[in-house]
């Protein structure tokens, strides 16, 4: 079984990068698990027609959980994907943390759930606490790839989570795969990200496009593969799918986290503001 974690900053597109890579995999024969990771509880919503439970749900519902309540949480997606999702807390009340630890600590005492051949964590935003970090804990042979653009607060973010995975690697944790550059389009954007993965000591694995029909297929609710198989995306994603299926275990790195005036210093030598026009 393959445990990966897909990571980055909020908004970068970590949802679609996971979404649309585990159809690829299940579609490739492979049987994966999708875990959400997110209070929004919005990580399998293209591989379903209709929402999940979350583990938060029930737990609200039911007072206590059981390995066995976990496993029942578990939906089959139209895509072949079978869905988890931790779920948390309303807005400003509590910690959704708790429900990702919580669900790790079930899922690894249900042998249903350890059955597959990939696990893909989708994970919100940059490791600050226990909770969030849990899904790195799951083995040192755990894939981690951070998703990232050609921009100063997404590569911060990105290098902050790299701080984490050096921090838990030494302790059994998870380590880095590699880099998924989203790409915005801006000059100069491959150059920059492909010089910040070398500096952690990894390399981009997938650039994808910017392409409408990624933003037309989230509409709808469906991965881009589904919607529109010829989409320019698809291509980054099968890519994606076969470096997690080809990944060994001595392919993995600690990362090298560079500092915050580093980070600045590789960002100012490559981001430049475009020519003004008349």
């Amino acid at each position: 079984m393959r445990n990966v974690v897909i990571c980055g900053k909020g908004g970068i597109g970590k949802s679609t990068v996971t979404t649309n890579t585990a159809a690829l995999l299940a579609g490739q024969g492979l049987r994966v698990l999708q875990v959400g990771c997110d209070p929004k509880r919005d990580s399998c919503a293209r591989h379903l027609d209709a929402g999940c439970s979350t583990l938060m749900d029930a737990l609200v519902a039911n007072g206590h959980l059981t390995m066995a309540d976990v496993v029942r949480l578990v939906v089959r997606g139209r895509t072949g994907v079978d869905c988890i999702e931790a779920g948390g807390p309303d807005p400003g009340i509590g910690c959704a943390g708790r429900a990702i630890s919580l669900l790790l600590e079930l899922m690894s005492q249900a042998p249903e759930l350890s059955r597959y051949d990939v696990r893909l964590f989708d994970l919100v935003g940059d490791v600050v606490c226990g909770g969030f970090a849990a899904p790195l804990r799951t083995g040192a042979d755990t894939q981690v790839y951070l998703v990232v653009a050609g921009e100063l607060l997404a590569l911060y973010a990105a290098n902050n989570i790299a701080r984490g995975i050096a921090n838990l690697s030494r302790r059994g944790g998870g380590r880095l795969a590699g880099v998924v550059c989203n790409l915005r389009g801006t000059a100069g954007e491959r150059e920059l990200v492909g010089s910040f993965a070398a500096r952690l000591g990894t390399s981009v694995v997938s650039w994808v496009p910017r392409d409408a029909h990624v933003v037309a297929a989230d509409a709808a609710r469906r991965t881009v593969a589904e919607a529109f198989p010829q989409a320019p995306a698809v291509r980054s994603f099968v890519e994606l799918a076969g470096a997690m299926r080809s990944c060994a275990p001595e392919g993995l790195v600690v990362p090298r986290p560079l500092t915050d005036a580093e980070l600045e210093a590789l960002c100012a030598e490559h981001i430049r503001a475009p020519a003004r026009t008349a």
